[in-house]
């Protein structure tokens, strides 16, 4: 019998962090997924927990799966008020400016 660990959340909730700060929030999808998944295979170890390699770590997954779902949500938020609010275009030529100064061209 195969016994089921946490390793896929924990690789959904990490790259969804990491994905927070570079993309606008869209990692809000990975850490949405990861919540969704620890939350059932949290019940799912409850009810059966010799399925599952050490069906206690479930928890500290969830956990991790749901501040990042929480990050991401709250960048994703600024990200959109920033756009309604200063517009496209001026975002991009911030972004121009900050990477001339940094001297990447």
């Amino acid at each position: 019998m195969i016994q089921k660990n946490t390793t896929l959340i924990y690789i959904l909730a990490i790259a969804a962090f990491a994905c927070c700060c570079w993309f606008g929030g869209i990692g809000i999808i990975p850490a949405g997924i990861a919540y969704m998944m620890a939350t059932k295979t949290q019940e799912d170890a409850m009810i059966n927990p010799i399925n599952y390699l050490k069906p206690e770590s479930f928890g500290t997954a969830k956990t991790i799966a749901l501040v990042s779902l929480i990050i991401n949500a709250l960048y994703l938020v600024w990200t959109i008020y920033q756009i309604s609010t200063i517009g496209w275009d001026e975002l991009m030529e911030q972004s121009r400016t900050t990477l001339e100064q940094m001297g990447v061209e």
